[in-house]
């Protein structure tokens, strides 16, 4: 393992709308560690915000109202593609980061993450299918990163 792998300071969350899992983990890692992790998130294709998704963020007093659903390619022309991890939430999403990956030194984990959007049911059923994804990241993000937390204070 490089030595940076360990402890990365740029993270790349995709999915494969970033619409849904993406931007969740990527408001969650970025609110632990605000000024020592340079967090985005991408999709393998353009999507669109998901209200359901937005809903449960705000529950835990995170707002992703603004996220606006970008693309890798996007992403790329954006700001560039200068990530020392990317983490894949969807097997779409894991192909396309192993692609992009040949020409770039970053490594790749994928997170098998369940996509709730074809959750059927009331809005509370749904919500919950959305929650449990939440709390699924959160729960991955603290294992992942716990050193980082412990390296910065």
């Amino acid at each position: 393992m490089a030595p940076g792998a360990r402890n990365p300071q740029s993270v790349l969350f995709a999915c494969g709308f970033n619409s849904v899992r993406s931007p969740m983990a990527e408001s969650l890692l970025q609110r632990m560690f605000p000024q020592t992790l340079y967090v985005r998130s991408a999709g393998a294709k353009k999507g669109v915000l998901d209200p359901f998704a937005v809903a449960v963020m705000a529950e835990l007093g995170q707002d992703i109202s603004a996220h606006k659903p970008m693309t890798f390619e996007e992403l790329d022309d954006w700001e560039g593609l200068n990530f020392d991890l990317i983490i894949t939430l969807s097997p779409e999403a894991h192909h396309k980061a192993l692609e992009v990956t040949r020409t770039m030194a970053a490594d790749v984990e994928y997170w098998p993450t369940h996509d709730p959007t074809g959750e059927e049911g009331s809005r509370e059923q749904k919500l919950s299918a959305y929650r449990e994804v939440m709390d699924t990241l959160l729960m991955r993000i603290r294992k992942r990163f716990a050193n980082v937390g412990a390296a910065s204070g």
